[in-house]
């Protein structure tokens, strides 16, 4: 109970975030469930993957608030998303099994890097050029397999990877951050059943876990973010986008030091 308002807390970034940006809130989410997970005397060499489990659990339904703010404002590309889900899905399950296999030491420092290269296009404002407004099946289908497993690996709902995909497609931003945004559901569901499945043989987990997923954590993260969600997709249609990329630059970087430097 004592981290309970840290769990909250961290549920309320989280799920800002995920209406704001499209993105699942897992570059920041991660890390700091990482730190709680350590304190409460988590089993070392499983923490990453609990927090990263745990994180795709909580964007499963964070992702599904957040679409639907977005969807109501027009701002979601289905026919686009109906052919990078098979690929999201698919790659989400090579993502979660992928982190099995690595140390937490590993994980920590992919998570830190990919949220400090994120922050760096942020900051820079590397905007894409539009290539392609015309995506075929096959390019959606092998960028969907990427960005699926890629996000399952650190813990994301894809938004950092399909929203500048998506940009080259044409979408712009509003758009791209919708259609990214419900592109987090088939990522997280799968990702979390896949770390659930993963960490079901695994000794010495504690108990309140299914798998590689703390259930406590989950519970309380995801409260937070579900009611957040949709406060962070209106104020992602009202507030100048270029403020809110340097706050969510700073957050970023500030999280992938903390990884990059052992905090966990």
């Amino acid at each position: 109970m004592e981290f309970l308002p840290l769990f909250l807390a961290t549920g309320v970034v989280s799920g800002l975030l995920a209406g704001l940006f499209g993105v699942g809130g897992g570059l920041i989410t991660v890390p700091i469930l990482a730190l709680i997970l350590g304190a409460q005397g988590f089993p070392r060499e499983h923490v990453m993957q609990v927090a990263i489990g745990t994180s795709l659990a909580v964007i499963a339904l964070t992702a599904i608030s957040s679409t639907r703010a977005h969807h109501v404002r027009g701002a979601v590309r289905w026919p686009i998303l109906r052919w990078l889900a098979p690929g999201l899905m698919l790659g989400a399950l090579l993502g979660a099994a992928t982190a099995h296999l690595l140390s937490t030491e590993v994980l920590a420092r992919i998570v830190g890097v990919g949220a400090v290269a994120v922050a760096l296009k942020m900051i820079l404002q590397a905007d894409p050029v539009v290539r392609d407004t015309n995506p075929g099946r096959l390019l959606l289908s092998v960028a969907g397999t990427v960005i699926g497993w890629a996000s399952a690996l650190i813990g994301i709902g894809g938004g950092s990877l399909s929203v500048p995909f998506l940009r080259l497609t044409g979408l712009d931003m509003r758009t791209a951050v919708g259609t990214s945004a419900a592109g987090g559901i088939p990522i997280a569901w799968a990702g979390a059943a896949g770390f659930m499945i993963a960490g079901s043989g695994v000794a010495g987990l504690p108990e309140g876990q299914i798998g590689y997923v703390s259930l406590p954590g989950f519970a309380a993260v995801a409260v937070a973010s579900v009611l957040m969600a949709p406060v962070g997709a209106r104020l992602a249609h009202r507030l100048p986008q270029i403020w809110l990329q340097r706050a969510f630059a700073a957050l970023l970087m500030g999280s992938g030091v903390s990884m990059l430097a052992g905090a966990v």
